[in-house]
């Protein structure tokens, strides 16, 4: 079991809540993630969307994702590309709500990557790293229980029940 995967570091700050992620107004006008994904963090920069490129990864501070236990935060960002976000902390609803929908949240120190660093992500059963390649450090990430690591590699919850109708080891 794998997951690799590779992308351009995003920088944002400590305690980023699920409403910078997408402002609740924008969730009354629609709750459709490729029309809501137009708006990512507008609060902290409107023109943060714009630049977006599909395989980005977010790099935050500690405490991501808190405030709104809302889905909508996670699937909005899949739905820009985004395949991961690398903090050394997440808010507990955050965190789970990412591994259900296939987004890989990776606790890590971040201090060391800049924005636009060319980050390289391996995941298995044993380990998780990050490589930056513009300071060629690599980053030991927590590693995943067996079950999360493989409803990541399915792609989320639903994908890996429907694959396999329980939850297996």
């Amino acid at each position: 079991m794998r997951i690799h995967f590779e992308g351009r570091a995003r920088i944002l700050g400590d305690d980023v809540n699920t409403d910078y992620i997408i402002a609740s107004t924008r969730k009354q006008e629609s709750l459709d993630p490729q029309v809501l994904k137009s708006y990512l963090f507008e609060a902290l920069d409107s023109s943060f969307a714009g630049s977006i490129r599909r395989d980005d990864l977010l790099v935050a501070g500690k405490n991501f994702g808190c405030g709104s236990a809302m889905e909508i935060a996670v699937t909005v960002l899949l739905a820009a590309g985004i395949k991961a976000v690398l903090a050394p902390s997440f808010a507990r609803t955050f965190y789970r709500n990412a591994i259900n929908n296939g987004l890989v949240p990776l606790e890590c120190d971040t201090s060391g990557i800049r924005e636009g660093d060319e980050l390289i992500v391996h995941l298995t059963e044993s380990s998780v790293s990050v490589r930056n390649t513009a300071t060629n450090a690599t980053l030991i990430a927590n590693p995943f229980p067996a079950i999360m690591l493989k409803i990541l590699e399915s792609g989320g919850l639903v994908p890996y029940f429907s694959e396999h109708h329980d939850f297996v080891d």
